[in-house]
């Protein structure tokens, strides 16, 4: 018998389904992971506003698009300590559970796939902004197709906009030059997982800015190593939010030390933990180990804090110790010699931070916790040298020449 013929319905699932096998094809991956993965998913219809820029003002600074740990918002908020100048910020919604505030924040889903709010967003910067500081080198007005940002670059220069390029830590940190000269570098044999697809990526955006010869700022003095004609932007933090009453050691029979990564293997809690555990079953301290904390939580854990041990692998400090410092805590970490050598000659005085080291931990805790008075004393530099050095001010001086400020 012949076959009936197909109702148009019938045809308009054979035609998508064509549509489907012909995308599976030429992108699987893309196409799988917007299907399924909510991060992925937006209101076409419904796109978010572009990015508003006050036309009013002669320097117009845009911050752009990861925000990592808040500090493009801050360094925004840090720039318009210049007058004359307004800056906004705008960050991808990874769905983290610590979000940062941000003049404006687009889903990921968005930011890949919609083309409407990446034509939007493209015609407000290139009409609105007079200068872009691009953070790790991301696409700037979206990424559905993992854009090379060279493009975006041109269009810039084009429209006569002035661009500086930003890094923040893994994204220009080569893994085998960082291998080579630390110790106990996560990216040695058997660490981070990601240490393979991070050398690719640091070795394109170092090609990026050999190729551009555009100004290079990065956020941690470690960076200079990877990018010594970088200028160093201090992150910032404000000192009061994280100022807290009561000092170190008040009205406790045992140190309380708190170690709260934000990501494990950089900050080497597999070297920190079976040390502070011995010694809290000891008796000598109480230790709380803690992962996945909001912000606002982070501040009472440090104001609950004697002792903070933030890191033992990376070799640098950022933004969570100078908020420790800023809570007047003992701050604990591996900080080499090399940032601890620009701090002393771009600050003017040495970074409060006690050193130790995976082998040197266990006397240095002893130590604190049989001199608590001693240590307290040194704990009371900490909020001085965040409030000279990363409250912005510092920040704003090292964008001045950027913005056209001599």
């Amino acid at each position: 018998m012949p076959r009936p013929p197909r109702t148009p319905v019938e045809r308009g699932k054979d035609a998508l389904r064509s549509v489907l096998r012909a995308s599976l094809a030429v992108a699987p991956g893309a196409l799988v992971t917007r299907l399924v993965d909510p991060t992925q998913h937006f209101d076409p219809g419904h796109p978010s506003p572009a990015i508003e820029l006050p036309l009013d003002s002669p320097v117009r600074l845009l911050v752009a698009p990861t925000n990592s740990a808040g500090q493009g918002w801050a360094w925004a908020r840090a720039a318009e300590r210049i007058d004359g100048v307004a800056a906004r910020t705008m960050q991808i919604d990874m769905n983290r559970f610590a979000r940062f505030p941000a003049d404006q924040s687009v889903s990921r889903g968005e930011y890949r796939w919609s083309r409407r709010w990446q034509r939007a967003q493209r015609r407000a910067v290139l009409e609105g902004a007079t200068h872009v500081l691009l953070e790790s080198a991301s696409p700037l007005f979206g990424d559905p197709h993992r854009r090379d940002v060279r493009g975006e670059l041109r269009q810039l220069k084009r429209a006569g906009i002035d661009v500086a390029l930003l890094f923040h830590g893994s994204d220009i940190r080569s893994p085998s030059r960082h291998r080579a000269r630390a110790p106990w570098s996560p990216f040695g044999p058997g660490g981070w997982d990601q240490t393979s697809a991070l050398e690719r990526v640091t070795a394109e955006n170092a090609a990026l800015v050999a190729e551009v010869d555009l100004p290079v700022y990065v956020s941690t003095p470690d960076l200079l190593v990877d990018l010594p004609e970088a200028r160093w932007l201090p992150v910032v933090v404000d000192p009061e939010r994280w100022a807290t009453p009561r000092a170190p050691f008040a009205s406790r029979q045992r140190p309380l030390v708190v170690h709260i990564p934000s990501r494990t293997i950089v900050k080497g809690t597999d070297l920190i933990d079976p040390v502070l555990q011995g010694l809290a079953q000891e008796g000598l301290i109480d230790y709380r180990s803690i992962t996945g904390l909001s912000n606002d939580e982070m501040v009472a854990a440090y104001g609950d804090a004697d002792i903070v041990v933030d890191q033992l692998r990376i070799g640098t400090y950022g933004v969570a110790a100078c908020e420790a410092m800023a809570a007047g805590r003992v701050v604990v970490s591996h900080v080499d010699e090399q940032v601890r050598g620009v701090v002393e000659r771009d600050c003017g005085q040495p970074l409060p931070i006690v050193e130790a080291t995976s082998g040197t931990l266990e006397a240095v805790v002893r130590d604190i916790a049989a001199h608590p008075a001693r240590a307290a004393d040194s704990a009371a530099e900490g909020p001085a040298f965040v409030r000279a050095h990363h409250d912005g001010r510092r920040s704003a001086d090292a964008l001045r020449a950027f913005l056209g400020f001599v």
